[in-house]
C-alpha cells in the first residue's frame, strides 16, 4: 500500500510538474496587447461635418459609443450645442496603441 501511495505521489508530481512547466512556457510566450493610450489633436471642420460623423470617426479603441463620445467632445471644446460650422477647430481626443511600450 505505501509502495503504491509513493508511486502515486510520485506520478501527480512528475505529472503536475510537466503540465505546469508546458503552461508558463505558453503563458510566457504569449506577447502582451499593447496599452491603448489617449492623444488629443485639433482639426479643422469641414464642410459636411458634423460631431457625430467625427465621433464615428475617431472614437475606435475608445470604449465609448458614439453617443458619449459626441457628450465628451461637446465638453471638451464648450459646445452647448451640436451645431458646428466648416472653417472652425475642434480639440479631439483619439486612442492609438503605446508604441514605446514606457507609457507616457
Amino acid at each position: 500500500m505505501l509502495k503504491q501511495l509513493i508511486a502515486l505521489s510520485l506520478v501527480v508530481f512528475l505529472g503536475s510538474h510537466f503540465f505546469g512547466h508546458s503552461i508558463m512556457n505558453a503563458l510566457a510566450e504569449e506577447t502582451e496587447a499593447p496599452a491603448i493610450e489617449k492623444y488629443y489633436t485639433s482639426i479643422e471642420i469641414q464642410k459636411g461635418d458634423s460631431l457625430w460623423s467625427i465621433a464615428a470617426t475617431y472614437l475606435e479603441n475608445s470604449g465609448m459609443t458614439t453617443a458619449q463620445y459626441v457628450k465628451e467632445l461637446k465638453n471638451m471644446n464648450g459646445l452647448k450645442e451640436d451645431t458646428i460650422h466648416s472653417g472652425q477647430y475642434l480639440t479631439v481626443m483619439y486612442f492609438a496603441a503605446d508604441t514605446d511600450g514606457g507609457g507616457r
